[in-house]
């Protein structure tokens, strides 16, 4: 195995969980080696203002915190590699990955917080107008929206914030919901409902997205009341995608335990997965909370419980 890269923790994911993984693991003195993925600073990067991140009084950067958490594990001896893993080998010890780049890894234990992504509806007019008025991060692009009229689509804690954060820069928000009534926090709901800029449509789905080829810009879109089947045709500048996400664990699959919505099982009280050696934090396995201090908590726990299972071998 000369020519496979081999660490004691391979630590998958450049999120919350990984890098406070990485900073208990080289703390610990492990040398652990972190590969970012194909988003190094996971979702974080994706998010401006931060308000609610324990130990910062005043409103923070996503992108700001992710630095400082990936300086931090460099500086106490991690070894970062901008990677990403596209199989992985569960079956022999120690552990072998292998990655889009060709290159093999293999590890004693392996740190899983390949993190979660954005979910899309899945219609073939959405990925045509993705990046042209299609997207799924208010806070990244709510910004080219100023003065139009846009649209969310979505009816959890999500959809509700994004619709709210786009009242900083839009005319009008246009919350759609499939349901008749909205799955988000109810101070959250009384916050979207008493908002002048806000409206809401109910029972509805996105049949089509529809716009102007050249160049690619959106400017309405095909509702369908799934109660009656009726279709309305709703005129706007952008439509935000709020509908959850979906773990990163594809690779995983018939590896380890893994529900029915995708996110990686673990033990109750524990990060340890069904394989002996192998842990999971963050939101690959946090279906509930999905909350960067909540993985970062998790990366804490999956780094001990990683030096205690290597400290048993030895």
């Amino acid at each position: 195995m000369s020519n496979i890269n081999h660490s004691k923790i391979l630590i998958l994911g450049s999120g919350p969980a990984g890098y406070t993984a990485a900073i208990y693991t080289s703390r610990a003195m492990l040398e652990p080696v972190l590969l970012t993925g194909i988003e190094p600073g996971g979702q974080m990067t994706i998010t401006t203002d931060v308000e609610n991140y324990p130990g910062f009084s005043d409103v923070i950067q996503g992108p700001w915190l992710m630095e400082q958490m990936r300086d931090q594990a460099e500086k106490v001896g991690t070894k970062i590699i901008l990677d990403t893993i596209i199989d992985v080998d569960l079956s022999v010890r120690p552990f072998v990955l292998s990655s889009d780049s060709e290159k093999k890894y293999s590890c004693d234990a392996l740190i899983i917080s390949t993190g979660a992504q954005a979910r899309w509806l899945g219609l073939k007019s959405e990925d045509k107008f993705k990046g042209y008025g299609v997207s799924a991060c208010a806070t990244c692009d709510g910004f080219f929206y100023k003065d139009k009229k846009v649209m969310v689509v979505g009816g959890g804690n999500t959809a509700v914030e994004e619709a709210l954060f786009l009242t900083n820069f839009a005319s009008e928000v246009i919350l759609v919901h499939r349901r008749n009534e909205l799955r988000a926090e109810k101070i959250l709901q009384n916050k979207l409902f008493n908002h002048p800029k806000i409206s809401t449509i109910w029972d509805s789905e996105v049949k089509e997205i529809i716009g102007e080829d050249n160049p690619p810009s959106v400017n309405s879109a095909l509702l369908k009341n799934v109660k009656s089947n009726s279709e309305n045709k709703i005129m706007v500048d952008g439509i935000f995608i709020a509908i959850g996400h979906s773990p990163s664990s594809s690779i995983f699959k018939d590896k380890l335990e893994i529900n029915e919505n995708g996110y990686i099982i673990t033990e109750p009280d524990s990060t340890l997965t069904s394989v002996e050696g192998v842990f999971a934090a963050g939101d690959v396995t946090d279906e509930k909370y999905r909350q960067a201090v909540t993985a970062a908590g998790l990366g804490c726990m999956a780094a001990l419980e990683a030096e205690s299972y290597l400290s048993s071998k030895e």
